[in-house]
């Protein structure tokens, strides 16, 4: 069984949302990526519905398992951080509306998924990024790369699927993502 994992780095003036698949042996391919772009100049619930619109979109283009979404982490700029927060509630009840369970994860952990260490900069996330989903050129902007990276982290931290069960012991400790694959899993085999 294949996990889609939907990544989200959110933000006002860019939104970087990407999706990949990842195998069992979490080899991961790239589906689709992309940018939201909204103006400072348009009112705020202007740019959050244009924001809404496109994870409606993506959401329902690529039904995704699960959408990973960059955790909100103290910065000196409030508005940025505000700004962050209202992207992320958007994108998080549009994945609540159909049911679509949702991660969140910190920067440090998605540079520590993806490179090895949690102090990596964007450059080096975007170089492992490119590496890993095997492209021919690095997605761009880093807001794209970041999604993409998330959604990565998201899949090889939910573990391989192939060992986690929906019931029996233990699996009250699964996350919703683990369980949501498990589930489909289980599924998938009833159906053959």
């Amino acid at each position: 069984m294949t996990l889609r994992v939907l990544g989200v780095d959110p933000g006002l003036t860019r939104c970087g949302i990407g999706v990949v698949d990842v195998e069992r042996n979490r080899r991961a391919t790239l589906v689709a990526v992309g940018v939201v772009g909204t103006s400072p100049e348009q009112s705020l619930d202007q740019r959050l519905l244009v924001i809404a619109l496109a994870i409606d979109e993506w959401l329902d283009r690529h039904e995704p398992h699960v959408v990973a979404v960059e955790r909100v982490f103290s910065q000196l700029n409030v508005s940025t951080v505000m700004g962050v927060a209202q992207a992320s509630g958007v994108v998080i009840a549009a994945a609540a509306r159909r049911g679509i369970p949702v991660a969140m994860h910190t920067p440090s952990e998605v540079k520590a998924a993806v490179t090895g260490s949690g102090t990596s900069n964007k450059d080096a996330v975007t170089k492992l990024v490119t590496k890993i989903l095997r492209l021919e050129a690095p997605p761009r902007p880093a807001d794209a790369a970041d999604a993409l990276a998330l959604a990565i982290t998201h899949a090889w931290r939910a573990g391989t699927g192939a060992s986690i069960a929906t019931t029996g012991p233990g699996s009250q400790s699964l996350t919703p993502a683990q369980r949501a694959w498990a589930e489909a899993e289980a599924k998938a085999r009833r159906g053959r």
